[in-house]
């Protein structure tokens, strides 16, 4: 009898798992404890998010409910959560399988904290989604506040030193890199962060401040600051950031082409 279930992507990843314990014998424990152990890539995810964020006051146990409840309730976010593994996948050259985003890395950890957080936000417990805003950003230097709404299909590559402010909207299949801030202009309340459309590609150390829209398929230049809007298909660069070309593509947050002029992209 076939042991694979109807989740093509666990499947791959408990194949890829059982592999890498047969050549790494010193991590077999590491291995059965975080997947093979398990029977859904929800099971295994919620035990790894909650050992990473469990803390003196709520130990691992307790949290791993929470996020199993957040699993079971929110038919989105499982989606997401297989629609985010796809993406780094396909969009990163340091990523050789399935299981590596679960197992090790931290963008995709960190995203996948902030859906569960979110859910919680949605749901009225506006203190306890805080609370995992702050663990998330404590434990994995990821900073995205639980009111936010992110699409799926999303890359957060690398991580460290990402912030993400509360009115901020992301859609599907954006890639987003190190350092990159979507915040606020000041003391302004209300609806105060950016909007950021399909298919953007943001590259490390750009801020993005105030509600400005980056339109569907732009490109964000490493270290631009933009203050204004972004009009869909064109590359932006600069401080403050100026439009500089157009993406090779209609989606640059797929091909993950960061330079700007003649290698990547037609000039103005």
């Amino acid at each position: 009898m076939s042991t694979e279930s109807s989740d093509p992507i666990w499947d791959a990843i408990r194949q890829e798992v059982l592999a890498e314990a047969e050549r790494e014998p010193v991590l077999s424990s590491f291995l059965y404890g975080c997947v093979l152990n398990h029977h859904t890539l929800e099971d295994s995810l919620s035990f790894l998010l909650a050992t990473k964020l469990e803390s003196a006051t709520i130990p691992a146990i307790a949290l791993r409910e929470l996020i199993d409840e957040a699993f079971q309730n929110d038919p989105a976010i499982r989606e997401a959560i297989r629609a985010d593994i796809q993406a780094v996948c396909s969009r990163d050259p340091a990523c050789r399988g399935f299981s590596v985003p679960l197992l090790f890395f931290k963008g995709f950890h960190a995203l996948q904290s902030y859906r569960v957080a979110h859910y919680y936000w949605t749901q009225g417990r506006e203190t306890l989604a805080l609370f995992m805003q702050s663990r998330i950003s404590q434990v994995l230097a990821v900073d995205i506040h639980p009111a936010a709404r992110i699409g799926k299909g999303i890359l957060i590559d690398h991580a460290t030193g990402l912030v993400v402010g509360e009115t901020t909207v992301i859609g599907d299949n954006v890639s987003l890199f190190h350092e990159v801030t979507l915040g606020g202009t000041g003391k302004e309340t209300g609806d105060r962060h950016p909007k950021i459309m399909n298919g953007v590609l943001i590259s490390s150390g750009a801020k993005i401040l105030g509600n400005i829209r980056i339109g569907e398929g732009a490109k964000v230049g490493a270290g631009s600051v933009v203050l204004h809007d972004v009009p869909p298909h064109t590359t932006v660069a600069g401080v403050p950031a100026k439009i500089v070309g157009k993406p090779r593509t209609d989606q640059p947050a797929l091909e993950m082409d960061h330079s700007i002029g003649e290698n990547g992209g037609q000039g103005e």
